[in-house]
């Protein structure tokens, strides 16, 4: 593994020095593809795909292709994969590609994780096999494959990045909804903001498959970062090769991570806006700012958490996940389980989520009573009416006032769904910055 890394930010001229020093290292190639997150992703792909690109489009005869690993996000236009990969047009001599993960023509199931792996994962909620479908491009003869990946906490898998490119990022609906709905069974607080854990033993266990199936030499770019004023601010760049290099980048990338992504507080709060960025424009994404409010005793019991983002109208943009959505409502896992049971015909996926946006909560089926830990509000374009429908809160976005949020146990967060939040440790003692660090 090679690494960059400093918590103060890393130079342009440093960054680019590093990435073009690696790739140096890697024999000519006619046929490369590059994985890249997408546009719900805060890094710096756009520093490093144009380097990748001079590197091998520079050689008669060779192309890079580009693959989205959106999982389940809306696709991605050509102009808005442009911007992302830092290109003023599409570079000659490379495809833009979206991860279609509904088509079963771009997909192919290669193995499977047995169920006797996958109960164990799971505390014995799910006793099946797990398909391991990926998108049949990175078995197409490519010569090398590059995979960029951003890491934070994560909802469904502790922290992104790493092998989580491949299985769920560029699987099949089976994977995606069965790797989201095992990790809703064991619960969001005990695994977003950890490293190891069930859901990632079983990406882990996925992307196995899919490396002993792929003849392309694999490299990952797992990219950390922090912002200031609004712009992406490098801290950290791991690259490593094949599967166990996925894995020690990936570990490398979280400890870095929870020293810029995480920011603790004093006492439990009560009322907390997360205004939410433009990027997360669907309900579907913008749930983040529920998810890293989760975390033991954050938030006390009753709260209320609001989603401000004006122009968010939709849950999401993909017709059969909004009605489904709308048809399931945003309820506690003991009542979406028995919905489920009762033979309620939803996606594991979109059931992963409301339970996730909505939070621990209990439901006695006699009684049809439910009861959430915390009250979650939508400020958005969602109507007051479809608000209740779904079970949610509502708020008329042009009432909220920052200041009406600065007394003890309110909170205002402006970046909202980008910092986990925990209660401050005693005696927990100050982050040291680190020097640049620029190992090879």
């Amino acid at each position: 593994m090679e690494q960059i890394k400093n918590l103060n930010g890393i130079s342009k001229g440093k960054l680019s020095s590093f990435i073009t020093s690696f790739l140096e290292s890697i024999p000519g190639c006619k046929k490369v593809l590059v994985i890249f997150p997408d546009y719900t992703r805060t890094d710096f792909t756009d520093r490093i795909a144009p380097l990748i690109a001079e590197k091998f489009l520079s050689q008669n005869g060779a192309s890079v292709d580009f693959l989205n690993a959106g999982g389940t996000h809306r696709k991605m236009q050509d102009a808005e994969i442009s911007k992302k990969l830092g290109f003023f047009k599409k570079p000659a001599g490379s495809t833009y590609y979206n991860h279609n993960f509904d088509d079963s023509k771009s997909l192919k199931t290669i193995g499977k994780i047995s169920k006797t792996l996958v109960s164990k994962k799971t505390g014995g909620y799910l006793n099946e096999d797990i398909d391991v479908t990926v998108n049949r491009l990175v078995l197409s003869g490519y010569d090398i494959i590059i995979a960029l990946s951003s890491t934070a906490p994560h909802e469904a898998a502790g922290y992104s990045g790493g092998l989580k490119v491949f299985f769920p990022g560029i699987s099949g609906p089976e994977v995606i909804d069965l790797f989201h709905w095992a990790a809703v069974l064991i619960g969001l607080g005990s695994i977003i903001g950890t490293v190891e854990n069930e859901p990632r033993d079983l990406i882990n266990a996925g992307s196995e498959v899919i490396f002993k199936n792929i003849s392309a030499q694999v490299y990952s770019f797992n990219m950390v970062c922090a912002e200031k004023e609004n712009n992406v601010v490098p801290a950290g760049l791991f690259i490593g090769s094949g599967y166990e290099g996925f894995i020690k980048c990936y570990r490398e990338a979280c400890a870095l991570s929870r020293k810029i992504h995480v920011k603790y507080i004093d006492a439990p709060l009560e009322r907390v806006v997360q205004q939410m960025p433009d990027n997360y424009d669907e309900i579907w994404t913008a749930a983040k700012g529920s998810y890293k409010l989760q975390r033991p005793g954050v938030l006390s019991p009753g709260a209320e958490v609001i989603i401000y983002a004006p122009y968010v109208s939709v849950l999401h943009s993909n017709e059969k996940m909004q009605n489904e959505l709308y048809s399931l409502g945003y309820h506690c896992r003991d009542y979406v389980c028995r919905k489920l049971e009762g033979g309620f015909n939803v996606s594991k996926n979109a059931a992963a989520h409301v339970i996730n946006a909505s939070g621990p909560g209990t439901y006695d089926s006699l009684t049809g009573s439910e009861t959430k830990s915390f009250k979650l509000t939508l400020a958005t374009a969602i109507t007051e009416r479809e608000c209740r429908r779904l079970g949610l809160g509502y708020m008329d976005p042009k009432s909220l006032k920052k200041y009406d949020f600065l007394s003890p146990g309110s909170l205002w967060i402006e970046d909202g769904g980008k910092y986990l939040y925990e209660i401050k440790k005693k005696n927990k003692k100050p982050e040291v910055l680190n020097e640049d660090k620029f190992k090879r």
